[in-house]
């Protein structure tokens, strides 16, 4: 027969309530009584019943993280950060792809309206998503992402001010003909190319459309392509501002292929400092940011949002830096001089 609580409670020799307390982290108790209710759990093989759990307090101890591409490195490690987060907090995570889709948006709200799962982390990418328009009927949701709305409480780092930021690094080392490499589709792509615009204008460069290189991806084998196909009709920028580490370095192993040394030919800067940057030849100059305490941030946001639904919507600007490595140099001619 399936343990109960009052059997482990019995082989513990402690109450059912500090089972309870010990297997909903609801009351703390000792770390003594804690292993011993742990370990009578072990023996007895106790499963709790998590469907009983949710019929008595209405909630089902799973929210939803709803990302546009999981299959990119950085999804996955934000995904890693948001998983490890919530499980410190007792709360199961499950993972969905919106695969930039409205409809699959809309969904995931309805599984959260229905009570499926007690709330939900969603990071729209187009700015006319039906999600975060005006009016819309929201579960407990927290934003995250680009995707500037009132309708919801929202985690983001200032694009348009960290990509200026990168922009001017660049400038700083002494480059002009800077390029900028993106998708030039979604609302992060329009920020991040705002915010390389606005470094040219603070540093007295004229805007040149020739530089604004298409990218029909986000991963490597995009930036590797679109680099390829542009120097095919263009002459090599001085320096090259990708929008993600993942089309850096695409756009890295494209120039390696073709000749061109980074960064004694050309610099090349990326944004998300996921892991494998600082292992890419050379070390990718990249925008960071906190993930951990970005994950952490936008779940105490959730749980204060499905404890007060009527609770006023937060916007939370995360601190970035820049971190700077081996990809970005002085140009040769300055050096020389």
């Amino acid at each position: 027969m399936r343990a109960t609580v009052k059997d482990v409670a019995r082989l513990a020799q402690v109450s059912p309530k500090t089972v309870s307390n010990v297997v909903n982290g609801t009351t703390p108790v000792s770390d003594a009584m804690r292993i011993r209710v742990e370990a009578a759990m072990l023996e007895l093989e106790y499963v709790p019943n998590l469907s009983a759990r949710a019929l008595r307090n209405g909630r089902s101890g799973l929210i939803a993280l709803a990302l546009p591409d999981l299959s990119t490195p950085y999804s996955a490690e934000m995904a890693h950060h948001f998983v490890v987060a919530a499980g410190a907090r007792g709360l199961g995570v499950q993972m969905e792809e919106t695969a930039i889709s409205g409809e699959r948006e809309l969904q995931l709200i309805s599984k959260a309206r229905a009570h499926l799962i007690d709330g939900l982390i969603l990071n729209p990418v187009l700015l006319p998503s039906v999600s975060v328009q005006a009016g819309a009927r929201l579960p407990p949701t927290v934003f995250i992402g680009e995707v500037d709305q009132r309708v919801g409480d929202h985690v983001w780092v200032d694009n348009v001010a960290a990509t200026q930021e990168l922009t001017l690094h660049l400038v700083g080392l002494g480059h002009r003909r800077i390029a900028i490499m993106g998708s030039m589709r979604s609302e992060t792509s329009r920020l991040r190319m705002k915010g390389y615009r606005a470094a040219l204008r603070i540093a007295r460069i004229a805007r040149d459309r020739r530089l604004e290189i298409a990218n029909p991806d986000w991963f490597p084998a995009g930036g590797a392509q679109a680099m390829t196909s542009y120097l095919i009709e263009h002459p090599l920028p001085d320096a090259i501002v990708c929008m993600t580490d993942s089309i850096a370095i695409g756009a890295i192993s494209a120039l390696w292929s073709l000749g061109h040394r980074v960064p004694e030919d050309v610099s090349v800067v990326g944004y998300d400092n996921i892991n494998n940057g600082a292992f890419a030849v050379p070390p990718l100059t990249t925008i960071d940011f906190d993930k951990p305490t970005y994950a952490t941030t936008v779940l105490d946001l959730l749980e204060a949002r499905i404890a007060d639904p009527e609770r006023p919507v937060e916007r939370v600007t995360m601190p970035h830096r820049l971190v700077v490595r081996q990809s970005s140099a002085p140009p040769r001619t300055a050096a020389v001089r």
